[in-house]
């Protein structure tokens, strides 16, 4: 991977871990559906000024409704279950095992031994992460967190699969596809009306929107298709790794919580496992021209 390509899939894993406790904080003033309907309608705003990709509707609902809606339906529902942010992150990283076995099923898209080695030494780690955390988890949460992760990993696979499709339009379309099956929801389970909550939300839980529309989504998922469309999954992929190293920290300085020196070893070997699949001597597995 080129050295900038790099440098883009660390800097969408940082992003993505700062979404952690963002989510945390938006929950407060919006209820699950109701904060995937409004970081979806952010998220959507660019289709104003870009075209509809040429790809069949089919594609746009399809990527719609598990990079997105799944995605992040059940993510925020597995926090209202009580999942913590700090497990969140290691929960939905599992998606890098799921993208990786998904892309090797349907896409015929293996990775190579190296790749698996240092994706073994990065789980370890998430392994580690995993067994800090307190034992008031439900198991219904944990589940809601495990789907969340395959939901996100099958998008992957169908965003890879259009890899000729400009990444900022397509994904600013599949953007359209959250909000309605979220209001519904909203409007089927919630007392208080979305529009309530808006008015009486904090300008920290607005902010949080913002940040979850604009900057982890068009920013964030815009660059991982980016780089999905040219690399083998099980090279871009583990860099999600990075997103609980970030979202751990991320946590310690906005809520103040103390980690034990295991989770801090769990990272180490994150980290470890990423140097692993970066070490030089193999040859670059880029898939398609550069992105244009």
């Amino acid at each position: 991977m080129r050295g900038r390509d790099m440098a883009l899939a660390v800097c969408t894993s940082v992003v993505w871990g700062f979404a952690f406790p963002a989510i945390k904080i938006a929950l407060v003033d919006f209820s699950a559906p109701q904060l995937t309907a409004l970081r979806f309608i952010v998220a959507g705003l660019p289709i104003v000024f870009v075209r509809r990709p040429r790809v069949p509707w089919t594609d746009i609902v399809l990527i719609g409704l598990t990079l997105f809606t799944g995605q992040f339906l059940l993510m925020f529902f597995a926090y209202e279950a009580g999942l913590p942010p700090g497990l969140a992150s290691v929960t939905q990283q599992i998606q890098v095992f799921f993208t990786v076995l998904l892309a090797a099923l349907f896409l015929g898209d293996h990775p190579t031994r190296r790749q698996i080695a240092g994706m073994a030494v990065a789980f370890g780690g998430l392994a580690l992460i995993a067994l800090t955390v307190g034992g008031d988890l439900k198991l219904g949460a944990l589940a809601l967190g495990l789907a969340a992760a395959f939901s996100w990993a099958t998008g992957n696979v169908l965003v890879k699969r259009v890899d000729r499709a400009p990444i900022f339009a397509l994904l600013a379309w599949c953007s359209l596809v959250p909000p309605l099956p979220s209001l519904v929801l909203s409007v089927a389970f919630d007392k208080v009306p979305v529009w309530t909550a808006l008015a009486h939300a904090s300008w920290q839980g607005l902010l949080a929107v913002v940040y979850l529309g604009a900057i982890t989504t068009n920013f964030g998922f815009a660059a991982w298709g980016h780089l999905l469309q040219r690399y083998k999954a099980g090279t871009v992929a583990p860099f999600a790794l990075l997103a609980p190293c970030t979202g751990i920290l991320a946590s310690a300085w906005l809520f103040g919580e103390v980690f034990p020196p295991v989770r801090y070893a769990g990272m180490a070997l994150i980290l470890a496992g990423l140097a692993v699949i970066l070490l030089p001597g193999s040859k670059p597995p880029v898939q398609t021209e550069p992105f244009a």
